[in-house]
């Protein structure tokens, strides 16, 4: 990738240049960059620091006493100045606060083990992901009080004493390591930088825009919400048309009011006035915003922070399903990473990813797309666009998963965790999700109309397209996290929590073919023992858990690329079959009973007529997740960044 990623979400490192705990050729700054973490030169400017076991210089003290985690490595106790606990000494932070003390450990290999999860109480977060604890190579032993606690214990020598623990430095977090820094450490080490590392001060960028405070745009919202009510299910007002008229009066003088502030939609706008105009002097009928349509073209400016006012006629897709006039003020994303990856093998000329700034009630809903096919027209033009809300899809991605995670007691890998803080680092994975996700739709090998337009199918058979478009996403994610690419992982992340999480309890239990990909992801993993629920707590096996989602993917590939050969009814049950392999079906089905019993001599129809609503229910574990998590779900209607 072209372009350096400096984008403030990502947490600022400061390195003691000291660095002789770093062995073997580890280089810290490249498992840093490589996830586009921030190397600084200043302590100051650091969210966290990173330092060996001498007292801590002054400036990185003061950093830590301003709020920036603290790292510290122990390469040789007989280095240390001074207890463990005197990282505190000095005027700025008290003696002893972080309740730790080194020892030499015994001469001889002893193994390590991860502190017993459900003794963990005060950490919520998988400090050992990816870690191979069978080539970490212990330094030193601890000695612990409160509030310090352990994270690795040794399994010879001293069992059960501490080599690892995490710990509090006043409001900052403290991660101390007396364990080898060498090639293999690096997972842990990173890990480490990333527990350890406070909120990025950044955050999240204001993106109340001062246009939403505008007068002409308060009466336009005012005036589509009176007009609402007088329309129709197909937009048309079949009275009150006096009052209709009044009120496209006032839409129409906000609009050209408001379109000095987007002249880059002079023309959309001057068309939508045109058109609101000639649907009132026609009488109110079916609308027809076909004009302003065609002359609306977000993709072709693509710049991020882009705004755009959008007014059209429309359903809007899981929201409202009548043509009410809505209007929305939306602001594009497009960060400099997403454009390096569309300019390059991932081009979607079609693709807007865009945040709400403000919006009328059809999108106070649980809608996240703007799709062209929504808006009431004369005829259907050849699309050139579609734009999907990410701040919508990121905050509800962030409320559910992390109430999830909460209520299964999963503990998360810190990076993950941290893309569950920040809106708008999950903006942008969202964003690069979306990226890959929707051109998928129209490569690969496709034995029928990708997007299924008016196909009236089994809705399994949308399952596996959709799961099949974001495993794709997964897929790719997982090469361009090998080339340097920092949100790479953070997709990865993002797939796999929606889909096991979200996708498979929103909704209601009728066709719900996205709810049904959320269940068959889970099972998958879960049948091919990377994830587990024991205990009562879910644990992900995060060295493993890759390549059976990779694989995953290629047997829906591999269907697809079967059925170019097969008659549709024949690519049916082989789907159906894929599915139901691994999801149990409903013991009523008579899919399930084979194909002798299935109408195989009739129109297809049939076949689609005998699948159940609900085809394959929750399992047990989804319904009791389903009881406590659906309130989350449902209060995430409407919800922006």
């Amino acid at each position: 990738m072209a372009r350096e990623v400096n984008m403030t979400q990502f947490p600022r490192v400061w390195l003691d240049r000291n660095k002789s705990w770093a062995k073997d050729g580890f280089v810290p700054e490249e498992v840093l960059a490589h996830r586009g973490y921030v190397v600084v030169d200043d302590p100051a400017r650091a969210d966290v620091v990173v330092a060996g076991s001498a007292p801590l210089a002054a400036p990185a003290a003061q950093a830590v006493s301003a709020g920036a985690g603290l790292v510290l490595l122990i390469d040789s106790v007989e280095d240390l100045a001074a207890p463990l606990g005197g990282i505190a000494a000095g005027d700025l932070l008290p003696t002893g606060s972080a309740g730790l003390s080194a020892d030499p450990r015994e001469p001889g290999d002893a193994g390590l083990h991860p502190q017993h999860g459900n003794a963990r109480t005060e950490i919520d977060e998988d400090l050992l992901a990816r870690t191979d604890l069978d080539r970490l190579r212990p330094l030193a032993t601890l000695t612990l009080t409160d509030p310090a606690a352990p994270l690795l214990r040794l399994s010879g020598g001293r069992p059960g004493a501490p080599v690892a623990a995490t710990s509090v430095v006043g409001s900052s977090r403290l991660v101390v390591l007396a364990v080898a820094m060498d090639p293999s450490s690096g997972d842990l080490f990173f890990n480490a930088v990333s527990y350890a590392a406070r909120p990025t001060t950044a955050g999240r960028r204001a993106h109340r825009s001062p246009i939403i405070e505008h007068p002409s745009w308060l009466d336009l919202k005012s005036a589509v919400g009176d007009l609402r009510p007088l329309q129709a299910k197909d937009g048309s007002v079949p009275e009150n048309k006096t009052q209709a008229a009044t009120l496209i009066q006032r839409i129409v003088a906000a609009v050209e009011q408001l379109a000095p502030e987007f002249p880059h939609d002079a023309d959309y706008l001057a068309a939508c006035a045109k058109d609101l105009t000639r649907w009132s002097d026609s009488g109110f009928g079916v609308p027809d915003f076909l004009d302003s349509l065609l002359a609306f073209h977000p993709e072709a400016d693509r710049v991020d922070g882009r705004a755009h006012l959008v007014l059209f006629p429309m359903y809007t897709q899981n929201g409202n399903p009548d043509r009410n006039v809505e209007a929305v003020l939306i602001e594009v994303i497009w960060p400099d990473f997403v454009a390096d990856l569309e300019a390059g093998e991932y081009s979607n000329k079609m693709f807007v990813p865009i945040r709400f700034l403000d919006f009328t009630p059809g999108y106070d809903t649980n809608s996240a797309v703007l799709f062209p096919e929504t808006i009431a027209m004369r005829e259907v033009p050849k699309f050139s666009w579609g734009a999907i809300f990410a701040d919508r899809e990121a905050a509800r991605f962030r409320a559910v998963v992390s109430s999830a995670a909460e209520i299964t007691r999963l503990a998360l890998p810190p990076d993950a965790a941290r893309l569950l803080q920040d809106q708008e680092l999950a903006e942008q994975t969202f964003v690069m999700w979306d990226l890959i996700h929707d051109r998928t739709h129209m490569h690969g090998d496709l034995p029928f109309d990708p997007f299924m337009i008016k196909q009236r199918m089994p809705f399994f058979l949308y399952t596996l397209e959709e799961l099949r478009c974001d495993l794709t996403a997964f897929r790719e994610s997982v090469k361009l996290e090998r080339a340097g690419v920092p949100h790479a992982r953070l997709v990865q992340y993002a797939i796999l929590f929606d889909r096991i999480f979200r996708f498979a309890i929103t909704g209601s239990r009728v066709r719900n073919y996205d709810g049904l990909g959320g269940q068959l992801l889970f099972a998958w993993l879960h049948q091919h023992h990377v994830l587990h629920w024991t205990d009562n707590r879910l644990t992900i096996d995060w060295t493993e858990v890759t390549e059976p989602v990779l694989e995953l993917g290629r047997q829906i590939e591999h269907l697809y690329w079967q059925s170019i050969d097969r008659s549709k009814t024949a690519h049916w049950l082989a789907a159906y079959q894929l599915v139901s392999g691994t999801v149990a079906p409903n013991p009523s089905s008579t899919w399930a009973k084979g194909p002798d019993a299935l109408p195989l001599d009739g129109p297809v129809r049939g076949l689609t007529d005998a699948v159940l609503p609900d085809e394959f229910p929750l399992s047990m574990f989804y319904e009791a997740l389903n009881r406590k998590l659906a309130p989350v779900v449902s209060a995430t209607a409407g919800i922006t960044g």
